[in-house]
């Protein structure tokens, strides 16, 4: 796992608690209820925050960053 990876898994895992979602990286994430709406936000602030990268909620569908593997692939996208 990439430097990218792992700090990403690790911000999903510590907002949402859930250590399995880092063995199943296309795990939809909010279907399973890993992520919900107000959590997404705090994922996307801490994206923010760590990487520089600015994703408004807005800009994408739910479905375009449901899974960690989406997650890490829009951040490396606008890096």
């Amino acid at each position: 796992m990439d430097n990218l990876e792992e700090k990403i898994t690790d911000l999903v895992i510590e907002i949402s608690g859930e250590d399995e979602i880092a063995d199943e990286p296309d795990l939809d994430l909010f279907e399973e209820q890993v992520l919900d709406s107000m959590a997404a936000i705090e994922l996307l602030v801490a994206i923010k925050v760590e990487f520089g990268v600015s994703i408004a909620p807005t800009e994408l569908e739910r479905e375009e960053m449901n899974t960690l593997n989406k997650i890490i692939a829009r951040v490396a996208e606008r890096l």
